[in-house]
């Protein structure tokens, strides 16, 4: 990929760049209508009646409302894969913890609800735990995936779709320099700590976060405005904004953090 050179106006320093509810089975499709039985069921052979075939759920895609949006929206919250408003309306926030989900059931990121999405929400994968240590409140981030997953007493309580670093080439006035300094958007692997918060919007040397939790120096995770299906930071993770209000709630300071790029 051929590195993008950007000039930025300033840098917080490192260079180097938020979720409730628990999983539980579900014993029926939420939203799905129940085949009425025949008043004079056939039978077969064997004498006892056939099963009736389900009624197929709807694909649904973004600008979608109804009571199968609905459905899929309290499924998602039930997972904790925060859809944002259960309110019937296929918005940005369903559309990001779709994302979200697909990525964690290894399904195509799409924004189409499809059959194959409808049965892993009836029979969901847990999320893969991205370190051997595995504390029971922990944040883990899969970088190659673009999702996060925040854990409390050893449950995922919150899973989310990311965006981090783009890994392009930019060039920035450190703070107290006049001389700018290039370096790469990456979001580096490793074992970190949650530290410095701040609540509400925090002006950056590189731009606006909002409820920023630092973890690597001046790499934070943060609410956006734009969190895209591709890594398009400079190194922050950053977050849908209805999962940053939640975000600092779940996660305290002096938390673990894993980030890891799997295969």
């Amino acid at each position: 990929m051929r590195a993008r050179v950007r000039m930025a106006g300033l840098l917080v320093a490192g260079g180097v760049l938020v979720l409730p509810g628990c999983s539980r089975p579900a014993t029926e499709t939420a939203g799905e209508d129940r085949p009425t039985a025949p008043a004079t069921p056939s039978t077969s052979s064997a004498g006892t009646t056939p099963s009736p075939t389900p009624t197929p759920r709807p694909k649904l895609k973004p600008g979608g409302k109804g009571e199968h949006v609905k459905a899929l929206q309290r499924r998602l919250e039930e997972l904790g894969y925060a859809p944002g408003r259960v309110d019937g309306r296929y918005g940005i926030t369903t559309q990001m913890a779709v994302w979200a989900f697909q990525k964690v059931n290894r399904i195509k990121v799409s924004n189409t609800v499809g059959e194959r999405v409808w049965e892993a929400l009836d029979r969901p994968r847990a999320p893969r735990p991205m370190a051997k240590k595995r504390e029971p409140d922990r944040v883990d981030v899969d970088l190659r995936r673009q999702y996060l997953v925040v854990y409390k007493d050893g449950r995922p309580a919150l899973i989310s779709h990311i965006s981090s670093g783009s890994g392009e080439l930019f060039c920035s006035n450190d703070p107290g320099s006049s001389t700018p300094r290039c370096r790469y958007a990456t979001t580096s692997t490793g074992d970190f700590r949650t530290g410095r918060r701040a609540s509400g919007w925090e002006t950056s040397p590189l731009g606006r976060l909002y409820n920023p939790i630092y973890f690597n120096g001046g790499i934070a995770f943060h609410g956006a405005l734009d969190v895209p299906r591709y890594p398009a930071s400079h190194g922050c993770v950053r977050l849908p904004m209805n999962v940053a209000e939640d975000f600092p709630k779940l996660v305290g300071t002096n938390v673990p953090v894993h980030v890891r790029r799997p295969t």
